[in-house]
């Protein structure tokens, strides 16, 4: 399998002085999925827990649900990497018929959709019972990221999606140079570990666009944490699907877009 992350050498120029030097810096790869022997899309990726990309983003894609996958392969061509993926006889006639009406590719973390309308696709509606945070659950998710973040540490390159549950802390964390990629992956490994995603929050270290409240949705997740800001239409998005947003996370301060009736506040703090 190939490397995650390799040393690289390079010039630091600092006070009119420059220093030879090396820096770790994260490995990029083709990555294809194919189903039952037709790619459906290519995504430049980090070549690690791949069996996990394979799962999440056959279920955040919408092409099928877990129990339809039936195998993957991972095959290294030497420049890149093959997912086959054989889905059960129905998912894959579904997926033909998606595939006659597709419009052609499009652009980063959409990859495989069929339309303009389909980019935009309503997601279903979470329950609005279930699990509950406190604010210091928040803040103590995106806290303890960074000890997970094995690949941004040694690289300072690499997004990280992670799932948090109240009292257990966080689970389960996966990296890529890709933010939809490193969602992907988690929502692959949640699948593998029998987790159910409704238990807690998804955590992530980039902002937030639609397609990354579309795939927290599609796996079940009620509350998503990210440490940038969001697109207006991913809170629009979030709104309508029940999905709690919180952002902008940093110490003990962080801002909520949508449905912060999942989140239990101190009864000094004042939400208006």
């Amino acid at each position: 399998m190939m490397q995650t992350h390799r040393p690289l050498p390079r010039l630091v120029y600092s006070g009119g002085t420059g220093v030879p030097g090396s820096r770790e810096l994260p490995d990029e790869v083709p990555v294809a999925l194919s189903y039952n022997g037709t790619t459906q899309a290519v995504m430049m990726a980090t070549p690690d827990a791949l069996q996990d990309f394979a799962r999440g983003f056959t279920l955040t894609d919408g092409i099928a649900g877990p129990a339809e996958i039936v195998e993957i392969a991972v095959v290294d061509h030497g420049g890149g990497i093959d997912l086959q993926i054989r889905l059960a006889d129905g998912a894959g006639a579904r997926l033909a018929d998606r595939r006659r009406t597709m419009a052609g590719p499009v652009g980063c973390g959409l990859c495989g959709i069929d339309s303009i309308e389909q980019a935009l696709r309503p997601p279903r509606i979470l329950p609005a019972l279930g699990l509950s945070l406190t604010a210091a659950d928040i803040c103590r998710a995106m806290a303890d990221l960074p000890g997970g973040q094995v690949l941004q540490n040694a690289t300072r390159a690499a997004h990280a999606a992670a799932f948090y549950r109240p009292g257990d802390g966080i689970l389960l964390i996966r990296e890529d140079v890709g933010r939809h990629n490193a969602l992907d992956k988690l929502a692959g490994a949640l699948i593998a570990a029998g987790i159910d995603a409704a238990t807690g929050a998804v955590v992530m270290t980039s902002r937030v666009s639609i397609d990354l409240v579309q795939k927290c949705v599609a796996i079940g997740a009620p509350v998503l944490i990210a440490a940038s800001a969001p697109t207006a239409q991913a809170v629009a998005m979030a709104d309508a699907a029940g999905l709690t947003l919180a952002a902008l996370v940093r110490g003990d301060r962080f801002e909520l877009y949508s449905h912060p009736s999942r989140i239990v506040f101190p009864r000094a703090a004042h939400v208006a």
